[in-house]
């Protein structure tokens, strides 16, 4: 199972979408700075996450996501994001 997943930032006011096949490690990863990209909006907050079946299948929901825009794909979306993690 592979997971997409979306962070907010109150920091920065800011969404980040990725995908990964475990959740809390790859947040704690983000909140500690190891992604250096996103480091500045530290701390990252969880809004949720959608469970797929492979990393292919990942990795084409998290580009439909950043094509359609963070924010834009989560107002029509967010009922499907699953916000309990395992």
């Amino acid at each position: 199972m592979f997971y997409v997943y979306i962070l907010y930032s109150a920091v920065t006011g800011k969404y980040y979408c990725g995908q990964t096949n475990n959740i809390p490690q790859r947040l704690q990863r983000h909140n500690n700075g190891e992604t250096q990209s996103i480091r500045n909006g530290i701390p990252w907050s969880l809004i949720g996450y959608v469970v797929v079946e492979n990393r292919t299948e990942a990795m084409h929901l998290e580009k439909q996501i950043k094509a359609r825009g963070i924010a834009r794909w989560l107002q029509q979306h967010r009922h499907t994001l699953l916000t309990t993690v395992v």
